[in-house]
């Protein structure tokens, strides 16, 4: 068969098993807001998160149905249509990401990490708050464009986003290298 026919990931399982693990990886998904798991496992998943966020944002009582019928731990279902709900109002779509990592098993198996975007444990936020302090200690005045485009995407559907970030910029700062000689103001980069 060509493979434009296949319409999802079988990930090697029957349909009953495959339903099973991607409602497992979605609650634990939303449980902790951050899982690393095989990248086809991740892209997989990361559809039916898509989908259960879209249901917190339409709080009917269709969508908490839904969505109950889906997660496994129904201790949930107030944290996607309370915080998850508020958090996402704004975003049109794109409310989950998957990173590409190293082979954390020893069969070599492509990994990802599949996170809730906007959320304390957002890699690309942290990843850009920390190129921001490398690049000031550095001595760099402004920023490159791919870092000037993360920084961008990082603060855009983020509420108070700017001041987020240069709040993480001076943390991350003072990790690693103690209390900064320098400080970081808004007016230190273009954003």
């Amino acid at each position: 068969m060509p493979a434009s026919s296949i319409k999802y990931r079988h990930l090697g399982r029957d349909s009953a098993h495959r339903q099973a693990l991607l409602r497992n990886l979605v609650t634990s998904l939303f449980e902790h807001e951050s899982i690393t798991t095989t990248w086809p496992k991740a892209k997989e998943a990361q559809r039916l998160a898509e989908k259960l966020v879209t249901y917190g944002k339409r709080n009917t009582n269709s969508a908490r149905s839904k969505a109950q019928a889906i997660f496994y731990n129904h201790a949930l279902l107030p944290k996607l249509f309370g915080p998850l709900r508020d958090r996402y109002a704004d975003r049109p779509g794109g409310y989950t990401r998957v990173l590409r990592v190293e082979p954390k098993k020893t069969d070599q198996a492509e990994s990802a990490i599949l996170e809730l975007v906007d959320g304390p444990r957002d890699i690309r936020f942290a990843m850009t708050a920390r190129t921001l302090v490398k690049q000031r200690q550095d001595g760099m005045e402004s920023l490159n464009e791919m870092t000037a485009v993360n920084v961008r995407k990082v603060t855009r559907f983020r509420e108070g986003g700017e001041e987020a970030l240069m709040r993480e910029v001076e943390r991350q700062g003072k990790r690693k290298y103690g209390e900064p000689a320098w400080r970081v103001a808004e007016q230190d980069f273009d954003l």
